[in-house]
């Protein structure tokens, strides 16, 4: 994959309003996803502390771009576009509901789109539900072909939603989600980014 320049230039005065103005955007998205997707109980939130602490190891140079951490608080955003009846449903989807939940990677790297987000936000929400082995979606990419920052929410993703109240599930204790994807790693996770993630959650 190619490397993305992450090299910081001074920001001039209109610069600095429209970073202000991208926060701001990212907080109401957030916020609005949040409303959305009921079950989630700050879902978004955790997630997104926990991806940052795990990219802080695998990859300190990304860690520090100023637009990752929007990339993994916005990760949901194309929830929007799911219809509340399948995302908040109290059991299992059927055929046509997840082929309806699958496309939101999709519509959320369409509805950032014209916000002007550097291209790492738009990588993350598209992929971060490709698997290592390739059995993912939207694509179906496979190992390094997944962005490095959608392989770490990955990780983090999976981790929050099992151990947390959902609609459709009960959550499990700690340690059984860790050994999930423990056993996940070189399947659907990258196995770099599980043994990070093991060490800071432990």
């Amino acid at each position: 994959m190619e490397a993305i320049d992450l090299r910081v230039v001074p920001a001039t005065e209109p610069e600095i309003r429209l970073d202000r103005s991208l926060s701001d955007a990212v907080e109401v998205l957030a916020a609005a996803v949040e409303m959305k997707d009921a079950g989630t109980g700050g879902h978004i939130y955790r997630t997104a502390i926990l991806a940052s602490a795990c990219l802080e190891q695998v990859d300190p140079h990304l860690a520090v771009h100023d637009e990752i951490n929007y990339a993994f608080l916005l990760h949901d955003v194309g929830k929007i576009g799911v219809p509340d009846s399948i995302l908040n449903k109290p059991g299992p989807l059927d055929v046509g509901e997840w082929e309806v939940m699958r496309k939101h990677p999709e519509m959320g790297a369409k509805l950032i789109g014209p916000l002007g987000f550097h291209e790492v936000v738009t990588e993350v929400i598209l992929h971060h539900h490709e698997r290592w082995d390739g059995s993912g979606y939207p694509f179906g990419l496979r190992g390094e072909e997944i962005p490095l920052g959608a392989r770490v929410l990955a990780v983090a993703d999976a981790y929050d939603a099992m151990t947390c109240e959902r609609p459709y599930s009960t959550p499990v204790e700690m340690d059984d989600a860790l050994t999930i994807i423990e056993l996940s790693a070189d399947k659907h996770f990258d196995p770099e980014v599980v043994e990070v993630f093991l060490k800071i959650v432990i």
